[in-house]
């Protein structure tokens, strides 16, 4: 069976956890709201499985960036599968390419939400 965006979308979904949650963003993390601190490791691992370029912009509260958030550009779409975890007062701005580096934090939990995405799309059987 083809892999489609809404299977690969649940496979997140599964997976988030505290564990791999961003440090700074634990304290906001909940069941309640999985997504939140999720972005910069699903944009990677979803950058293993469809390719595609990274995308970051800043997040602002009342002008001010607090932080940034990260997503994917497949082709011309945009794909952000963690844009629910802001808070009203959060603002996204737009997005820019960045190229992918070597991952200076959040290994572990990046290596984590990986395995555990590969675990769901994997065939049983």
């Amino acid at each position: 069976m083809p892999m489609t965006l809404t299977g690969i979308e649940h496979a997140f979904r599964c997976s988030w956890g505290a564990d791999t949650c961003a440090p700074e963003d634990l304290p906001k993390w909940s069941p309640r709201n999985p997504a939140r601190g999720q972005c910069g490791v699903t944009a990677l691992v979803l950058q293993d499985f469809l390719g595609g370029e990274l995308l970051r912009g800043e997040v602002l509260v009342a002008g001010a960036r607090v932080d940034f958030h990260w997503w994917n550009l497949l082709g011309s779409v945009e794909v952000d599968l963690t844009r629910e975890q802001f808070a009203p007062e959060e603002v996204v701005g737009p997005g820019e390419v960045v190229v992918r580096g070597p991952l200076r934090r959040m290994q572990a939990e990046y290596e984590l939400l990986r395995e555990r995405v590969r675990t769901h799309l994997s065939p049983v059987g």
